[in-house]
């Protein structure tokens, strides 16, 4: 079976497609990826690429082809509108190109924002004859309301048709939330298309190891209390609502809030850091893959929040799963589906969205709570991953549904 995987996002960008791609390349699958030129999160176009022509390398076996794109820049409407319109017009004028002479069985679109960059697989899947299946994690028109991007209504009206298009063309439309369903249902016409399958990650509790160096991150996370938030600091993010928790904290010495990762707002964070001289939050900036197994297991839990929105309260961040699979208590500033998901789990602590006043009790709570309870919300939350976001037993009911995809 030849699957041709569409993504603006691919590796060295740090997205779950990456390990998605290598686990379900093997003897009887056989992957192609089609991605842009990397410049994700920092908005630079990485040494080694760029912005210019189709560049072909070799990622764990896989061939990737990229196509040219303009960079995301500062991250400023004007750049990300470029951004993605870049990626679609080359994915139709340049993709055809690269792809020449070859055949696929099935077309796979991973579609964080912007759902849109599907438009040019579309094509390819019928110039190729093959089946459409779509990944669709995050809702559009909606995320475009939720971040602020596009307030007019006649362009939503105007992305909502193109989402229209995208799913009538699609023959299969994946969802990665329960929540998905009835949004997803209202624009497509043969609702038998849409089928839940979550995000997954690999078992981190497997790699887990003590390797660090005395001055590293993770062996200074092990002299306080750490309340780890890992991922991308973004507008949705809500990171000022743990800036605000964190300042009601401050007099704790023993507590202390580290935020690994970059994007977006991280500018502003360390502004709000330094001007509140915040000397309980730790900005550690991006680090890579290879270094979250330490840092997860120094950590004493683990944090994840949103903003308070109707469209987030429907998506499950990809962190979630890694949190649960890290095995590690977590407290959730959240609404929604992925509360319901910590809950059900017994993992944590869950809070609404934008409270940095309940934040800070949640925080306080684990913190007086003693070791033997605490450790029993991670437990809760190693058993459930394994019953829900199992990566070996996720990516085999993807290649079983491209086999039925390709019977149907």
């Amino acid at each position: 079976m030849k699957v041709l995987i569409w993504s603006q996002y691919f590796w060295p960008e740090n997205f779950l497609i990456n390990k998605l791609a290598t686990q379900l390349a093997g003897d009887d699958v056989e992957i192609t990826v089609v991605t842009g030129k990397p410049n994700y999160p920092d908005g630079n176009i990485l040494p080694g690429y760029s912005i210019l022509g189709i560049q072909r390398e070799d990622y764990s076996g896989i061939e990737v082809i990229r196509i040219p794109l303009l960079p995301r820049g500062s991250g400023s409407a004007i750049g990300l509108i470029l951004n993605y319109l870049s990626f679609i017009f080359s994915g139709y004028l340049m993709a055809p190109f690269a792809l020449r002479g070859r055949e696929f069985d099935a077309v796979f679109v991973y579609a964080p924002s912007p759902l849109l960059q599907a438009l040019p697989a579309v094509f390819i899947s019928w110039l190729k004859r093959a089946k459409l299946a779509v990944w669709v994690q995050d809702l559009w028109p909606e995320s475009l309301w939720t971040t602020g991007f596009v307030r007019n209504r006649f362009l939503l009206k105007l992305v909502e048709y193109v989402v229209r298009y995208i799913y009538r063309y699609s023959d299969s439309v994946l969802i990665q939330s329960h929540a998905f369903r009835d949004p997803v249902a209202r624009l497509v016409s043969d609702k038998s298309k849409i089928r839940y399958f979550p995000n997954f990650c690999e078992d981190l509790k497997k790699s887990f190891f003590d390797s660090e160096s005395p001055g590293s991150i993770a062996a200074e996370m092990h002299r306080h209390f750490s309340v780890v938030f890992a991922g991308n600091i973004g507008t949705v993010q809500s990171c000022e609502t743990i800036i605000a928790a964190a300042k009601l904290l401050k007099e704790n010495s023993a507590i202390k809030f580290y935020l690994v990762g970059s994007g977006s707002r991280s500018a502003f964070i360390q502004s709000e850091v330094e001007s509140e001289q915040l000397d309980n939050v730790i900005l550690t900036g991006r680090l890579s893959q290879e270094n979250m197994p330490p840092i997860f297991s120094a950590a004493s839990i683990l944090l994840v929040t949103l903003k308070d929105d109707s469209a987030l309260s429907t998506t499950i961040p990809s962190k979630l799963q890694s949190y649960l699979s890290a095995g590690k208590p977590i407290v959730a500033s959240l609404n929604g589906e992925p509360a319901r998901i910590v809950e059900e789990a017994g993992a944590g602590i869950v809070c609404p969205a934008e409270s940095p006043e309940l934040l800070a009790q949640a925080v306080l709570k684990f913190y007086q709570m003693p070791v033997d309870e605490r450790e029993r919300f991670g437990t809760n939350a190693r058993i459930y991953f394994k019953k829900h976001f199992d990566q070996e037993t996720r990516v085999k009911e993807l290649e079983e549904h491209f086999r039925e995809l390709m019977c149907g």
